[in-house]
C-alpha cells in the first residue's frame, strides 16, 4: 500500500457561527472529496448548505446529518441548464436565499493534446469552466448583497504541466472569469475569488498512488514545499475567503501549496 506524503491533519480550526443565517450553494460535493470538506466546513460554523453532484453522495449527507447541519441534496449536471435551475430552485424552496456559490464540480483528464478525442477535451472545458461560469450566471440574480463566489481552481492555471493542457485551460479560465467578473459586480457589494491548489489527496488520488514509483514522489515532493494538501486545507482557505472575514478581498485568486519556482541548485552558489 502506497503512502502518500501529506502535510499533517489540521486540529480543528472552526469559527462558530462565521457562517450563521448565511447559505452556500456548493458544486460536485462527493464523501472526502474537497467539495464534501468544504460542505462540512460550512455547516461546522453555522451555514446552510445545497449540494449538487451527479450521484447522492450518501456518506456525506449521513455525516452532515449527523452534525445536525441544514442540507439539501440535487442531483444533476452542471453543463445542463435544467439542472442548473433546479439545483437553486431546491436551494430558494429549501433557505429562501443564497449567499455564497461555491464552483467546484470538475473533471480531470490528462493525456498529450494530440491523443485527445474532440469530444473529451470538449467536455473537460463544459464541466471544469462552462460549468462555473453557467451556474455563476444563474446565480448572480438571486445572489444577496455582500455574497461571495468562490472558484475553485489549480496550481496547474498557474504553472505548466505535460499532459495537462485541456485541464490548465480550463482552470486558467476560471482565473481571468474570477478577475474580471468581480470587478463587474463589486459595485453591487458581491466578490469573486478563487483558490488554486497543489495536489490534494482526494479519493481520486489515492486511486492513482500506487502506480507512482519513489521518483515520482521526489518530483512531487519538490514542486509541494510544505507537502501533498487534504481537502480540509482547501476548505480552511475557502471558509476563510467565502466568510465576512475577507470582505475586503475580491478578485484574487489564492494559490494553496504550491509557490512559483525556479529549480536551480542553488546550494552551488551559497557561501
Amino acid at each position: 500500500m502506497t503512502t502518500i506524503p501529506t502535510t499533517p491533519t489540521p486540529p480543528p480550526s472552526v469559527t462558530p457561527g462565521r457562517f450563521a443565517g448565511k447559505v452556500a450553494l456548493i458544486t460536485g460535493s462527493s464523501y472526502k472529496g474537497i467539495g464534501g470538506e468544504i460542505a462540512m466546513r460550512i455547516a461546522s460554523e453555522g451555514g446552510s448548505v445545497a449540494l449538487l453532484s451527479r450521484r447522492e453522495p450518501e456518506k456525506l449527507l449521513k455525516r452532515l446529518q449527523k452534525m445536525k447541519a441544514a442540507v439539501v441534496h440535487t442531483a444533476g449536471d452542471v453543463t445542463k441548464g435544467e439542472d442548473i435551475e433546479r439545483f437553486i430552485a431546491d436551494a430558494l424552496q429549501a433557505f429562501g436565499k443564497i449567499d455564497v456559490l461555491v464552483n467546484n464540480a470538475g473533471v480531470e483528464l490528462n493525456k498529450p493534446l494530440e491523443k485527445y478525442p474532440d469530444e473529451e477535451w470538449r467536455q473537460l472545458l463544459d464541466v471544469n469552466l462552462n460549468g462555473a461560469i453557467a451556474l455563476s450566471k444563474a446565480v448572480l440574480p438571486r445572489l444577496t448583497s455582500g455574497g461571495v463566489i468562490v472558484n475553485i481552481a489549480s496550481a496547474l492555471a498557474l504553472g505548466g504541466c505535460a499532459g495537462f493542457a485541456v485541464y490548465s485551460a480550463s482552470k486558467a479560465g476560471m482565473i481571468g472569469f474570477t478577475q474580471s467578473l468581480a470587478w463587474e459586480v463589486a459595485p453591487r457589494g458581491i466578490r469573486v475569488v478563487a483558490v488554486a491548489p497543489g495536489l490534494v489527496k482526494t479519493p481520486m488520488i489515492v486511486k492513482h498512488a500506487a502506480k507512482l514509483t519513489e521518483d515520482d514522489w521526489k518530483q512531487i515532493a519538490a514542486s509541494h514545499p510544505l507537502g501533498v494538501g487534504q481537502p480540509e486545507d482547501v476548505a480552511s482557505a475557502v471558509a476563510f475567503l467565502a466568510s465576512d472575514d475577507a470582505r475586503w478581498i475580491t478578485g484574487i485568486c489564492l494559490p494553496l501549496g504550491w509557490a512559483s519556482h525556479y529549480p536551480i541548485p542553488t546550494q552551488q552558489f551559497l557561501e
